[in-house]
């Protein structure tokens, strides 16, 4: 039987001394030895030797856009992609109509939960209303804080940091319409006030108001204070000048004490019962014999408060100290001082009554 060989594979057995080039054996002996390692050239130089020609490589589909055809059966070209989209993700809606007319070019809120400016501004000034009349009663009776506990203390303490949290004047000392007037004491925890405080509770003498007068414009404080006895009513004053120091705090320099004359009134004032040493007293029994001496205490009275008011130097060192305005609106005010809290409302507010 005859052994079929293609023509080059025949003249090599027939000379089998004719040499082959390195180019002609590389992919045999590439084949021969390792069979399971084929590379394309070789397996492509063994298809030609043996006579066979590989698959033609399919051709690529065509990435060109087909045309398509109309409902009139006319062919076009389809519309180039577009980078942009119809629509804009990235503004803000707009307050347009039915018709798709836009009502003016103020965009509306996105409407994820936060509350206007406006809603937000109502909703801190009813908190901080409600936190200030809940203040205001929780001081009462304290004695401009002389007499309260340390659970009052506590809650003032915890009110004020409340109402300091939603301060409305971020800078209080530039804004003079607020900051200027007179401001009535209502609480204080300032330790030198203290023997001020403690005269109320010598009996017949009542501390009325302490008071604080800031001009923004002449950059002076003025802090005064009133008492009041059964026969005549007392004040005297402390008046300083101020310095900016940042936008909520200022320096404060004492120049003098003032003590005015005593104002007598006309009539003896004297209370049913006094309280000594936690013991209430009355006074019906030294009713008359204390009416006697009204008269000679209104002319010793008299002739102290025809004298000019005493003017006393406070000397440097110790005059010095500072203020930070913690909490301002138009009818209420927090300070921080030298270890002190203040709180204070304005002369005529409604949280006065």
């Amino acid at each position: 039987m005859a052994l079929l060989l293609p023509p080059r594979l025949s003249l090599l057995i027939k000379n089998p001394k004719t040499t082959l080039g390195a180019s002609s054996l590389s992919p045999l002996s590439l084949s021969t030895k390792n069979p399971r390692k084929l590379t394309h050239s070789s397996f492509r130089l063994y298809s030609s030797l043996c006579g066979f020609e590989p698959d033609p490589i399919p051709p690529k589909p065509d990435s060109s856009p087909a045309n398509i055809a109309d409902e009139w059966g006319e062919k076009s070209e389809p519309e180039p992609h577009s980078e942009t989209t119809k629509f804009s993700y990235s503004d803000p809606p707009k307050d347009e109509d039915e018709w798709g007319g836009d009502t003016g070019d103020k965009y509306i809120g996105s409407g994820n939960g936060s509350a206007s400016a406006a809603g937000t501004t109502e909703v801190f000034e009813d908190k901080a209303a409600e936190l200030k009349r809940c203040l205001v009663d929780t001081i009462y009776g304290t004695e401009l804080g002389f007499r309260a506990t340390a659970e009052v203390r506590a809650e003032v303490l915890e009110l004020v940091n409340q109402l300091e949290a939603v301060n409305p004047t971020p800078a209080p000392v530039e804004d003079s319409e607020l900051l200027d007037g007179n401001w009535v004491l209502l609480y204080t925890a300032f330790s030198e006030l203290l023997p001020l405080l403690a005269a109320g509770t010598i009996p017949l003498v009542k501390v009325n108001k302490i008071c604080q007068t800031i001009e923004t414009s002449s950059s002076t404080i003025i802090n005064s204070a009133t008492l009041s006895s059964p026969f005549a009513t007392f004040s005297f004053s402390a008046s300083a000048s101020f310095e900016v120091q940042t936008p909520t705090k200022i320096q404060i320099e004492f120049k003098e004490g003032v003590l005015q004359p005593p104002e007598i009134k006309s009539n003896l004032d004297l209370p049913d019962s006094i309280d000594i040493f936690g013991q209430k007293i009355s006074l019906s029994s030294v009713q008359q014999p204390l009416n006697s001496l009204q008269e000679a205490v209104a002319n010793l009275l008299r002739a102290i408060s025809g004298q000019p008011p005493l003017r006393v130097p406070i000397p440097g060192g110790g005059n010095r100290s500072w203020l930070l305005i913690t909490y301002l609106d138009k009818e209420f005010r927090i300070s921080r001082g030298d270890g002190g809290l203040f709180v204070l409302a304005r002369e005529g507010s409604d949280l006065l009554e």
